[in-house]
């Protein structure tokens, strides 16, 4: 068990959230000026090209980008607020990196089988379940939701190589 005073210490600072952030909206305001100029961002004949407004949305985006970074450079020294502790970040992660892999197991596999893994794995690391009931619930569901959408009410959803064994 870590002491307060160690926990103080492993913390993130809400400047140093400020930076990090404002640095991905540049750099995501960049991606879009960029684009922008490889589509067209000028004025034609016929007016403005296909990347003529992203351009200056983009740019708006990396100015406030960088006005927002240089600010929290002049605040790194000074501001000591505390962002999240370490305790607090894994909590977050327990639910994030999961949800990530589940994001990913929904593209590359279709949505029924990752969702089964993902509720019954979830049911049991988090929800303290019992093997057996998070073996019987996470799959449970998927059917469920499988006969719901795609056989009563003929909405396909991402479908993976399982769904293609049994026919959909």
């Amino acid at each position: 068990m870590e002491n307060n005073n160690e926990s103080a210490h492993r913390a993130v600072r809400t400047v140093t959230m400020d930076v990090v952030v404002a640095a991905l909206i540049f750099a995501l305001g960049a991606l879009v000026v960029y684009e922008s100029i490889r589509l067209g961002s000028g004025w034609d004949e016929n007016g403005p090209q296909a990347g003529y407004f992203p351009f200056y949305t983009g740019l708006l985006v990396c100015i406030s980008g960088a006005v927002v970074f240089v600010q929290g450079l002049f605040k790194l020294k000074s501001d000591a607020k505390v962002f999240v502790r370490l305790g607090q970040f894994r909590q977050v992660l327990v639910i994030l990196l999961p949800s990530v892999a589940y994001m990913l197991g929904v593209q590359l596999i279709g949505i029924y089988v990752p969702s089964a893994v993902f509720i019954g794995l979830f049911m049991k690391i988090v929800g303290k379940y019992s093997w057996l009931r998070s073996a019987v619930v996470g799959p449970s569901v998927s059917v469920i939701a499988f006969l719901l959408f795609e056989v009563w009410f003929k909405i396909p959803l991402p479908k993976g190589p399982f769904e293609k064994l049994i026919g959909y």
